[in-house]
């Protein structure tokens, strides 16, 4: 599995092939203390992606050579769990259930404020940078083994691939301690006060993380939906 970078500066990978947006957004992401690295294309984008280890990756979908999304289905696929924001022109809903689908935290519609994507940048670093509490013991549920430790998820000897927000979305869940949260408090807890995203997120990464911890994911056992009001989780 590729790994980020620990320490010092964030190092963040921007994939964008339009140069002015490139320009803009690389000197205000330097002007906040971040190390820029640039890519053109999708294919570029996997290479520095390997090389450069970072902390974030900043996405278009509309790509030369390898689309947004082709490129986060082979970052997923080669095990890389770094934060992924996608930026699109492009704001149909199955666009973002797509890109949220295949393992991205966030996703931006151009056109878009250049405020609201630096809040949305440290906010996803944020989110990743929390300390990984190692006395908290691990929760049973299943056969899932889930450690907030190591921010892991195993079913028996196998781990089970969460992206960071994916853990996040679980954990507090879990963290409630059987307690039903509303999709306005998951999203509170995870993004933060502020996000912009829509409710219908929060749907979206229960879908997510049943496809991937549930034997049947139609009649789940442990991410449980309390109607009306939202989601708990049973051990």
């Amino acid at each position: 599995m590729m790994k980020s970078q620990t320490g010092g500066k964030k190092r963040i990978l921007l994939v964008e092939d339009d140069d002015s947006i490139v320009l803009g957004l690389k000197m205000n992401l330097e002007a906040e203390g971040y190390d820029v690295d640039v890519a053109g294309d999708g294919t570029a984008g996997l290479e520095a992606a390997e090389a450069a280890r970072p902390d974030l990756v900043i996405l278009d979908v509309m790509l030369p050579k390898l689309n947004g999304f082709e490129m986060l289905r082979h970052l997923r696929g080669a095990g890389s769990m770094v934060p992924v924001i996608m930026l699109s022109a492009r704001g149909h809903e199955m666009d973002k259930v797509m890109g949220l689908d295949l393992g991205a935290e966030d996703y931006i519609t151009k056109p878009f404020g250049l405020a609201e994507l630096l809040a949305r940048v440290k906010a996803v670093l944020r989110r990743d940078a929390i300390a990984r509490p190692t006395q908290q013991d691990v929760v049973r549920a299943g056969d899932l083994v889930i450690d907030p430790g190591t921010r892991r998820v195993l079913r028996g000897d196998d781990v089970v691939p969460l992206t960071p927000t994916e853990f996040d979305v679980l954990w507090c869940l879990v963290d409630a301690g059987g307690k039903v949260l509303s999709r306005d408090e998951i999203r509170t807890r995870v993004w933060g006060q502020g996000h912009h995203g829509t409710l219908r997120t929060i749907d979206n990464f229960l879908l997510q993380l049943r496809s991937k911890l549930e034997i049947d994911p139609t009649e789940p056992a442990h991410l449980l939906t309390v109607r009306g009001v939202g989601y708990r989780f049973q051990p």
